[in-house]
């Protein structure tokens, strides 16, 4: 079954939130993953916990049997994710404190999650998307 992976910025999270809530009842599974922004000139991420954990957690997807959905969510280069008004950090539903942060939402909230130490370790992983 396919991961249906798309992507938002602070600027287009709201219409890709709603597209991606819309479409919960259609998939088995649905995950939210908060990144820091990737390098403009490189196409690489620029966030070491980001790039240690998004290979990990894209193959365990890939090989699920189930339809999932990935609504990757960048928050901004590092020294805007470092800002305390950085939206993420202010946003009640997510309270993001670290990043990388991968969510399951289920009955539109959360229902897990897995942070920076915890986001690339291959068992946690398999526990949050049981």
């Amino acid at each position: 079954m396919p991961l249906k992976i798309s992507d938002a910025t602070i600027a287009s999270f709201a219409e890709a939130f709603e597209k991606f809530r819309s479409d919960v009842p259609k998939n088995k599974l649905n995950l939210i993953l908060f990144l820091v922004d990737k390098d403009p000139a490189t196409s690489l991420s620029i966030c070491p916990d980001c790039s240690r954990a998004e290979p990990v957690i894209y193959k365990k997807l890939e090989s699920a049997s189930d339809d999932i959905a990935l609504l990757r969510t960048y928050v901004g280069d590092i020294p805007a994710w470092k800002n305390p008004q950085n939206p993420w950090r202010e946003d009640s539903r997510f309270k993001l404190t670290s990043v990388p942060t991968l969510i399951r939402w289920e009955n539109d909230t959360i229902k897990g999650r897995l942070e920076d130490n915890e986001a690339y370790i291959e068992d946690k992983i398999e526990a949050l998307v049981a």
